[in-house]
């Protein structure tokens, strides 16, 4: 019996399908390749010296804002807070390792508990997939939420719930609340460069709120219907120069992404911004080009080399339209840059965990703090200019006589720009 010819249906099928493969599937090849060359190049070596800005407080409000720029300071803090807590501890983040600063956190953690704290404790289990199962065990006095590698069950086509938790913040006693870039972990504590804050007085509430709504949201699926919900007993009070700016894709809540466009749209003197990840929408890059075009001093700083060579390269493929609008690149040299904040104007700040990437800003638990103040913003554009002197400006001459190799690179890496 002679076999069926393809039909019209079949051959179109068979059509996309290898489009797609071209599509997707090279890129994808290439970028694992990248990957494990850049893993295997990198083993053995270390970050240089970078300099970095000592802890400072400004006054907002009824509280204050201290900023870190080293995680040595911020560990010191964070670990004082844990060891003086009476009352609650709330800890939460995306990275947790198992070494020597990962230890003292959950020993400082758990003797809190000992002592009669409610200590509770949220971290993503994907993120954490090498770190050691015995790592992961907890006395029962600690309220521990694993956020699931697989959070869907049976929903699988919910993209709202395919969200990674990558928020790291700590609250203690209702009074400190601490928030920003910063994971757990020994090379954090002294290798990278990362930005964090302290807060102090009523804006500690709506953190403290974001911990539990999340919490609570979670809680049956993963520890079972005996546990109870996480109820606050401190009442919200409007702090109007402080707000926490958080993601909840259950929710299909995501304003940080409108927090940026806004403060970018607003600006009339100055936007400088640094990311860890920069691989942001075309309305983001036309807001940062329209800012630009109309006389604001636009600057972004990001990693020369950062964790993730592919992000890298995908972020370069915005360089020629920020270049051409008048907007300042600056590349952070000799070790990883991992902070995610911007300052506008002198007067607007925000620090968090987002990155500008589909990913964050989209897809993840994300929690930003925005901020009005002269005095922060002062403090912020101090910061600015620090890293700025630890980085190489990328001059428009320089970046169009790149080699071609890397132009087809950039172009082959294209299609990857929706998934990160």
């Amino acid at each position: 019996m002679r076999p069926r010819p393809p039909s019209v249906a079949d051959r179109v099928v068979t059509m996309l399908r290898r489009t797609l493969l071209s599509v997707f599937g090279v890129p994808l090849v290439i970028a694992v390749a990248m990957s494990l060359v850049d893993s295997y190049r990198r083993r053995g070596k270390h970050p240089k010296p970078f300099p970095t800005t000592p802890p400072r407080t400004v006054d907002i409000g009824d509280g204050a804002v201290t900023t870190y720029t080293y995680g040595q300071d911020l560990y010191e803090d964070m670990l004082a807070a844990i060891e003086g807590a009476e009352r609650q501890i709330l800890f939460e983040t995306y990275i947790w390792k198992g070494d020597q600063t990962g230890e003292r956190f959950k020993h400082a953690l758990v003797a809190a508990a000992d002592r009669g704290v409610d200590v509770y404790c949220i971290y993503d289990g994907f993120a954490n997939l090498v770190v050691s199962p015995v790592f992961k065990r907890f006395p029962r006095q600690v309220k521990v939420l694993r956020y699931p590698v697989y959070a869907a069950g049976w929903r699988f086509f919910d993209v709202r719930r395919y969200g990674r938790d990558h928020r790291k913040i700590l609250v203690v006693d209702s009074t400190v609340g601490f928030v920003g870039g910063y994971n757990i972990g020994d090379a954090y504590e002294t290798e990278w460069r990362d930005t964090h804050v302290r807060i102090t007085g009523p804006g500690v509430w709506d953190l403290q709120r974001a911990f539990a709504d999340f919490w609570n949201l979670n809680r049956r699926r993963l520890i079972g219907v005996s546990e109870r919900p996480l109820l606050l007993e401190t009442s919200s009070v409007w702090e109007p120069r402080i707000r926490i700016q958080r993601n909840v894709p259950r929710l299909w809540m995501f304003p940080i992404r409108s927090m940026y466009l806004e403060a970018i749209n607003r600006a009339s003197r100055n936007v400088w911004m640094t990311q860890a990840y920069f691989i942001p929408d075309q309305d983001f890059v036309d807001a940062l080009r329209a800012a630009a075009r109309r006389g604001v001093d636009v600057r972004l700083l990001v990693p020369l080399k950062s964790n993730h060579i592919v992000a890298d390269w995908i972020s370069r493929g915005y360089f020629s339209q920020l270049l051409d609008a008048g907007v300042r690149i600056f590349r952070f040299r000799d070790a990883m840059v991992h902070a995610k904040t911007a300052t506008v104007d002198g007067t607007w700040t925000t620090v968090g965990t987002a990155n500008i990437d589909r990913l964050s800003l989209s897809g993840n638990y994300e929690v930003n703090v925005e901020v009005i103040d002269e005095s922060l913003a002062k403090t912020l554009e101090e910061i600015w200019m620090v890293d700025e002197s630890n980085s190489l400006e990328l001059t428009r001459g320089e970046w169009e006589a790149r080699d071609l190799h890397r132009k087809f690179t950039e172009l082959v890496l294209r299609p990857l720009r929706p998934l990160l």
